[in-house]
Order: structure tokens, then C-alpha cells, then sequence
């Protein structure tokens, strides 16, 4: 009886001296030229930034529009809140008593309606967790999702922004000079930008919803507090609220853009013991309003503040790829000693 090894041995050397086996060496061969052209051509088949940014910005320009929640209902809130102010300062008129009204007008449409944008913040972390994903497959870098949302979202923002704009400013009767109705509705579109991407950093730093949603409110009431509405700036202690929070609180240069867009240039008749003629110059001293600048300038620095906080997102991400690694090992080896 032939022992089983070497019957084996001899089927081995009866198939490697058959034609099937050369003809499987060849294809084993071809393929594995072919993966090896792969490899090489691997860094000329990722597509270039440009083309990142724009399929990216196409996609979530999409999602945008499907999704209700991200902009639509917000949109629809904001033209009930524009109806409600048109209401309750409907024809506000140029008595002395309308300016009270108008700093009034002027705070909630600068705080509380940028406030809302916090209702997108469910859309914005689970837009988050599908670029983490992404982005460990390695598809495409921060940059390219960074610029790719900014171009996404502005013309939603610029829409609810601009209705509410439209409805509030037309029906309280404010100068009726076409450069300051753009003005004003350029003021909502920055302030817009800024809380949109401040939620988004919040995201990155704080995925849990609840958590997030809250810290978002806690940091924008912060602001708001120390925009020199409630308390005039010479009147703001020095630690912390005037320096920094006075100085980095966007609401500041929000509200002071539309004090000067309404009031230079507009004039109140005279109250008992008072001069003839107010000027609207000589009330926003008195609010301190820095009048050694335009109210352009006041523009041009909330547009500079939308670029200063993308480049902060770009950075949070980036330290947060580097930082979560660390903190999730240190927790595991805690956990295990424990």
C-alpha cells in the first residue's frame, strides 16, 4: 500500500507540470501588475481640493434643502418673529420716546434672532459625526469641508436672514433709505455666519446634544451681555467683561452698526426741558458708541470675525484628531487599573 504523503507529493508535482497551472501563474501574474500600476497612479486618482470643496458643497447643499429641520423651520420661525416685531413696533414714527423703542428693536434683532440658530444645531452634529467618518477613510482633508460648508449654507442663511429682514424693517417704518435696509440685512447675514460656525465648533468640542445645545446658549448669552446694551462699556468691570468679552463679543459690533445705520442722520423733537431738536448723533454718545469709525467698519469687522472663525473650526478639528486618540487611550488604561 502506497503511504498518503506520498501519494500527496505526487499530485502536487502532477498539477505544477499541467497547463492549468501555468495558466493560473500568469493570471496571478497579470493581476498583480496591475495592482502594482494601482499603487503608483494611487496619488494622481484623489481628486484635486477644488473638486473636494464643490462635490461636497453640492452634497450638503443638498441635505440642506431635504432636511426641514436645518433651515426650513427656522425660516418659518423667523418670519413669525419678523411679523411680531413689525407688530409690536409697527410705525414707530420720530418722537423722542420712538428712540427707546428703536435700541429696543434693535437688540432683539441682533441677539435673540441670531439666538435661534442654535435650533440647527441636532443638523449640525450629525453632520459632523458623517465627516469623522469620512474623513478616517481619509476621502477628502478639513479644508476642503470647511470651505465646502461655508459655500453650502450661506445662501440658506442669506434667505432667512433677508425674508424676516424685509417683513421687520418694512413694517416699523425705519429710515426708508434703500443702503440702510441693505445694511441691516447684512448685519443679520454676518451675525448669522458667526452663530452658524460657533455651533459648529461647539459640535466638534461637544457632540452630545443636550451638551452642546446648552453650552452654545451659555457662550451667545455671554456675548450679549457684554455688547454694551445692558450696561454701558465704561460701565462694564474691567476683569473679564470688559476685557476680553466687550472687545471679542460680536453682538458689540452688531449693535452698534445698527445704532448708527438708524440713528445718524435722524433727528427727534424736543422734549420738556430739553433742546429743540435731538440729534441722533448725540444719543448714540450717550449709549458710548465709538463714533471715531463708520458703521461699515462695524460691517467689516463682523465679515472679518466670520473668516477668523473658520479658520478656529479648521484648528479645533485638527486638534481634536490629535487630541482624542491621546484622551481615549489615557481612559482605557485608567479604566483597566481600576
Amino acid at each position: 500500500m502506497i503511504p498518503v504523503e506520498q501519494v500527496i507529493d505526487l499530485l502536487v508535482e502532477s498539477y505544477k507540470s499541467s497547463e492549468i497551472y501555468m495558466e493560473v501563474q500568469n493570471e496571478i501574474a497579470t493581476i498583480c501588475g496591475q495592482e502594482e500600476d494601482l499603487i503608483e497612479k494611487k496619488g494622481s486618482l484623489r481628486p484635486s481640493s477644488i473638486t473636494q470643496c464643490l462635490v461636497l458643497a453640492e452634497r450638503s447643499f443638498k441635505n440642506m434643502y431635504r432636511d426641514l429641520g436645518y433651515y426650513w423651520l427656522r425660516l418659518g420661525i423667523y418670519i413669525a418673529l419678523g411679523f411680531a416685531l413689525g407688530t409690536i413696533f409697527y410705525n414707530i414714527g420720530t418722537e423722542y420716546g420712538s428712540s427707546k423703542a428703536r435700541l429696543s428693536l434693535f437688540l432683539f434683532a441682533s441677539s435673540f434672532l441670531t439666538f435661534l440658530a442654535i435650533g440647527g444645531f441636532p443638523s449640525l452634529v450629525e453632520e459632523m459625526k458623517v465627516f469623522h467618518w469620512e474623513r478616517l477613510n481619509g476621502h477628502y482633508g478639513i479644508g476642503s469641508f470647511v470651505i465646502s460648508h461655508s459655500l453650502s449654507s450661506a445662501p440658506y442663511i442669506l434667505l432667512i436672514s433677508f425674508v424676516p429682514g424685509v417683513i421687520a424693517y418694512l413694517l416699523t417704518g425705519l429710515q426708508r433709505e434703500y443702503e440702510r435696509f441693505i445694511y441691516f440685512t447684512l448685519i443679520l447675514f454676518a451675525s448669522m455666519l458667526l452663530v452658524e460656525c460657533l455651533m459648529i465648533i461647539v459640535a466638534t468640542i461637544v457632540p452630545n446634544l443636550l451638551m452642546g445645545i446648552i453650552a452654545g446658549a451659555g457662550i451667545q448669552g455671554l456675548m450679549i451681555l457684554s455688547a454694551g446694551f445692558f450696561q454701558v462699556p465704561n460701565d462694564l468691570p474691567n476683569i473679564i467683561w470688559r476685557y476680553p468679552m466687550y472687545y471679542i463679543s460680536f453682538h458689540r459690533y452688531a449693535l452698534q452698526g445698527l445704532y448708527k445705520n438708524e440713528f445718524e442722520g435722524l433727528k427727534f423733537p424736543e422734549y420738556l426741558g430739553g433742546p429743540p431738536t435731538i440729534d441722533g448723533k448725540m444719543i448714540l454718545k450717550g449709549l458710548q458708541i465709538e463714533m471715531g469709525y463708520s458703521k461699515w467698519v462695524n460691517l467689516g469687522i463682523l465679515f472679518g470675525m466670520v473668516f477668523v472663525y473658520r479658520v478656529l473650526l479648521f484648528y479645533t478639528i485638527k486638534t481634536r484628531e490629535r487630541v482624542k486618540p491621546i484622551i481615549t487611550t489615557f481612559l482605557l488604561s485608567f479604566t483597566r487599573r481600576n
